[in-house]
């Protein structure tokens, strides 16, 4: 046997042994993990048993808002609009109703000043809606029954916030548009006989309760209604609706009927304290409307040219509403200047507030 045949069998050998140590390694290996169980995996990392919870996702919420526009009042509009956007960190669309002479004016106002990124859309109101349901005293006023059809209006919102247009938001908007409706409520309002106002009115401004006093009460129709003249009532210049439950309901038609019915029966008072389109409203949600926080609208403040509230009371309210014949950008109002603060002069110059000082300087 040569020398070299010797060397291959020794490698042979050799890599034999080589080959059974490391077969008689592994399997010792694997009973050693058998025995550890399952709290070490096969690469040697220890089991999770606890996995943190990922950050939530915040939900954007777009608040909707509704709000008229009159050539004449165009600048409670834009002072509107500029409190909500000034004072919310939240999304908000406006959804201004006007009719066409109107259109151009309001385009320029909110596109030349510090309101041109506000998100609006501008959407007709045709009167023909109302041929038939309104007085010829009313027609000058269509835009005030706009409310009536906020479903035709915006039929792709569930959930909306409407606001008369002399108005003044002083707080976060979010906080008004989550007010709860409870079930099969299509509407919350602020009621007239809140204790939460009342006790803030100065000595001398007279009582903050108002009561149902719209109809006439000798009409069979209303009689049969149940509805006790000693009820309180609310104002429809600001309120939250649930546009579901509105269509649901069939709130509009409900509405067009008792508008009909006046037309034919004369069911209403012809003193009607300023408000055209409060009857209905109170007929169709009696007893079945939900409530608004009172400080989301503290209300009456032009019903005089004095003070009603204390000072510190209008300044930690979050909606003040000048409802009443003394608006903030006349003549004689109350509490002019916090609404100033809110108002952006007219860039075309058509509109301008009314001040006594104002008056004065002129008849010089």
């Amino acid at each position: 046997m040569t020398s070299r045949k010797v060397n291959i069998m020794i490698i042979v050998l050799a890599a034999v042994v080589f080959l059974l140590i490391l077969h008689h390694n592994l399997l010792g290996l694997s009973d050693i993990l058998k025995r550890q169980g399952s709290d070490v995996s096969a690469i040697g990392f220890q089991r999770i048993d606890f996995l943190p919870e990922a950050p939530e996702e915040k939900i954007i919420v777009d608040v909707p808002v509704v709000i008229t526009a009159v050539e004449s009042r165009l600048g409670g509009v834009i002072a509107a609009i500029n409190s909500i956007s000034s004072n919310t960190q939240s999304s908000v669309t406006f959804y201004i109703v006007t009719m066409n002479d109107t259109k151009e004016h309001l385009r320029s106002w909110l596109g030349d000043t510090k309101l041109k990124n506000i998100k609006y859309k501008i959407l007709d109101f045709d009167p023909q809606v109302l041929e038939g349901k309104i007085r010829a005293d009313e027609r000058a006023k269509p835009l005030t029954f706009a409310r009536f059809y906020l479903p035709d209006l915006v039929p792709a919102v569930e959930k909306i916030i409407y606001l008369d247009d002399d108005v003044i938001v002083q707080g976060d908007i979010l906080e008004l548009y989550k007010t709860p409706l409870k079930l099969g409520h299509a509407a919350a309002f602020s009621e007239d006989c809140d204790s939460v106002t009342s006790k803030y009115l100065v000595r001398g401004a007279g009582s903050q309760y108002n009561y149902i006093g719209y109809f006439d009460y000798k009409k069979e129709t209303i009689r049969k209604l149940g509805m006790k003249a000693s009820t309180c009532s609310f104002n429809p210049g600001v309120f939250v609706a649930n546009l579901t439950e509105w269509k649901r309901q069939n709130i509009t038609r409900q509405l067009e009927k008792w508008m009909e019915l006046d037309i034919a029966e004369e069911l209403y008072s012809k003193t009607l304290a300023g408000s055209i389109t409060a009857p209905p409203l109170l007929i169709v949600f009696y007893k079945m409307h939900s409530s608004i926080d009172p400080m989301w609208h503290v209300r009456h403040l032009g019903s005089s040219t004095g003070k009603r509230y204390s000072i510190q009371f209008v300044y930690s309210a979050r909606l003040l509403h000048w409802n009443g014949h003394f608006k903030p950008w006349g003549r004689a109002a109350s509490y002019s200047e916090i609404w100033e603060k809110w108002y952006i002069p007219d860039p075309t110059g058509k509109f301008s507030i009314i001040r006594r000082h104002t008056d004065a300087e002129g008849a010089k």
